[in-house]
C-alpha cells in the first residue's frame, strides 16, 4: 500500500523516496546525461539508457544494499568495506540516444521493454535480449506500445516529425496517418463509451483527441493523356484567356478597395440612462431587479443595399431583447432605426461590456459588403454602488509610479463631481452578488 517515487538527478543519482520520506540515493556508474528511466515490476529493475548509448538494467534490491551516495567521495578501500558498489544486471548496446522508453506487460508471464531511439525502435526481453527491433526511415518524436487484439504481438504508436503517426504491429506498419500537429506524446484511453481514443500533445500545448477511420483514401495518378500537344491552339487559348483577365481586372477588382466614402455606414448609440421599466426577460440573475439599457442602432445608406441583414452581438451573460434584423432593399440616401435593450442574462459577471453591430448586403453589382460599429455599455447595467467595506476575501495592492487616475475619470455613473476631491473609495455590489472595494491611497502611489 506504500508509494514508491524513484527520481533521476540531473548528476546521475537515482533518489529513491517511500511515500514523503527520502529512503537512499545512488549514483550510476560512467554517467554524463540523464537517459529516459522506467521500473519493470516483473524483474523489480530499473531500467534506463545511458551516455554509451546502452540499454542498462538495475535491480531495486542491489541499489538498496549499494554504498550510498553520499560516501561517493571516500576511498576505494572504505567502499568496499561500508557495502556493495552499484552494479549492472544487463547491459544492450543499441549504438544510438534514446527518446523514450517503457515497460509493458500484457501477459502476466512475459513483459517487453521497448525504447525508441532515434533511427530505430526495439523490444526487448526483460532479460535484456532484443525480441525484434525495427528500422525508422523518418525522425520519431514519441510512441507509445499496447495491447494487441492478434495474440502473440504488441501493437505500437510512433509518432515522428513529419506530422505522422504510424501504427506498427510487431515490426509490420499496418496504418499511417496525418496530424495537423507535431506529437511530443502519445495516449491510447478509454473516454466513457468511446475505447481505443487515441490522444496526441502537440509542442504548443494542445491535446488531440482522435480515432482511426476504416479505409484509407487512396490516391490514384490520372492517366497521362498520349495524345499529340497542337502549340498553336494552346497559344490561341492562352492569349484569349489573358484578354478576359485583363479586361475583368479593368472593371472591377475581386476585392474593392477601401472607399473614402462608405457606401453604408452602421452607429450605435447607447442610452445614458437605464430603462426605468427594465426590459430583461428570461433571466437568470437571482437579484431583486435586473436593469436593461436601450441601444440605437441607425443604418445610412449612399447606395442601394440589397438584403441588408442586421446582426447584433454582446458576449455572454449578456444578451440583448433581439438579435436579428432583416430589412428591405434600402434606397440612395436612405436610413433604418431599431431600438433594442441589453440586460443581464447568466448568473455571473461579463468580461467585458462591449457589443458589435455588424451589417451584411449585397450592391447592385452583387459583391457582398459588410460594415460594422462597436459599442459600449454602462457598468451600472451589471453592479451599482455600494458601501465601501473593509473585510475582503481577496486583496490586490497594485504600486504605480504616478499618482493614481481620479475616480471621476474611471468611474463617471458612481462618482459625484462635487465630490471628486473626496472620493478615493468606492464600493460595488453585483447583480451575481458578490462584492467589491476600490481604494486609491492619498499619501502613496498605490
Amino acid at each position: 500500500g506504500r508509494d514508491l517515487i524513484c527520481i533521476q538527478s540531473m548528476d546521475g543519482m537515482l533518489m529513491l523516496f517511500e511515500q514523503e520520506s527520502y529512503a537512499f540515493g545512488r549514483f550510476l556508474p560512467g554517467f554524463l546525461l540523464p537517459g529516459p528511466l522506467t521500473y519493470s515490476s516483473r524483474t523489480d529493475s530499473f531500467i534506463t539508457v545511458s551516455s554509451c548509448r546502452q540499454v542498462e538494467s538495475y535491480k531495486y534490491q542491489m541499489l538498496a544494499f549499494a554504498t550510498d551516495a553520499d560516501e561517493r567521495q571516500e576511498t576505494e578501500q572504505q567502499k568496499l568495506s561500508s557495502g556493495k558498489r552499484v552494479a549492472v544486471d544487463w547491459v544492450l548496446n543499441i549504438g544510438e540516444q534514446a527518446l523514450d522508453i517503457r515497460v509493458v506487460s500484457f501477459n502476466q508471464a512475459v513483459s517487453s521493454v521497448f525504447v525508441l531511439g532515434e533511427r530505430n525502435f526495439f523490444c526487448l526481453k526483460d532479460n535484456g535480449q532484443i525480441r525484434f527491433m525495427k528500422k525508422l526511415d523518418y525522425s520519431p518524436s514519441c510512441f507509445i506500445p499496447y495491447c494487441s487484439v492478434k495474440e502473440g504481438t504488441i501493437n505500437t504508436l510512433v509518432g515522428n516529425h513529419s506530422k505522422m503517426l504510424n501504427v506498427y504491429q510487431d515490426i509490420t506498419l499496418k496504418w499511417a496517418t496525418q496530424l495537423p500537429h507535431i506529437p511530443v506524446s502519445v495516449k491510447v484511453a478509454n473516454l466513457q463509451d468511446l475505447k481505443g481514443v487515441i490522444v496526441t500533445l502537440s509542442d504548443d500545448g494542445h491535446l488531440q483527441c482522435s480515432y482511426l477511420g476504416t479505409d484509407p483514401s487512396l490516391f490514384q495518378a490520372p492517366r497521362v493523356d498520349s495524345r499529340e500537344i497542337n502549340y498553336e491552339e494552346f497559344e490561341a487559348e492562352m492569349k484569349e484567356l489573358q484578354k478576359i483577365i485583363k479586361e475583368a481586372t479593368k472593371t472591377q477588382d475581386i476585392l474593392p478597395k477601401s472607399e473614402k466614402h462608405r457606401d453604408l455606414i452602421v452607429t450605435a448609440e447607447v442610452s445614458p440612462d437605464l430603462d426605468a421599466e427594465s426590459q430583461a426577460i428570461d433571466s437568470e440573475v437571482k437579484a431583486e431587479a435586473v436593469p436593461s439599457v436601450t441601444v440605437k442602432i441607425t443604418i445610412q445608406s449612399r447606395v442601394t443595399a440589397q438584403k441588408p441583414n442586421l446582426a447584433v452581438c454582446v458576449q455572454a451573460p449578456l444578451a440583448v431583447t433581439c438579435d436579428q434584423f432583416v430589412f428591405d432593399d434600402l434606397d440612395p440616401d436612405s436610413s433604418e432605426t431599431v431600438v433594442l435593450s441589453v440586460f443581464l442574462k447568466g448568473n455571473c459577471s461579463p468580461s467585458e461590456l462591449e457589443g458589435n453591430c455588424v451589417v451584411s448586403y449585397n450592391i447592385p453589382t452583387g459583391i457582398p459588403k459588410v460594415a460594422q460599429c462597436n459599442f459600449r455599455l454602462p457598468l451600472r447595467l451589471v453592479c451599482s454602488p455600494a458601501q465601501p467595506s473593509k473585510a475582503a476575501n481577496h486583496k490586490i495592492t497594485i504600486d504605480t509610479n504616478k499618482p493614481p487616475v481620479s475616480f471621476l475619470t474611471i468611474f463617471p455613473d458612481f462618482v459625484d463631481p462635487s465630490e471628486d476631491d473626496q472620493a478615493n473609495v468606492l464600493g460595488f455590489q453585483f447583480l451575481t452578488g458578490s462584492k467589491t472595494t476600490l481604494l486609491a491611497s492619498k499619501t502613496s502611489r498605490k
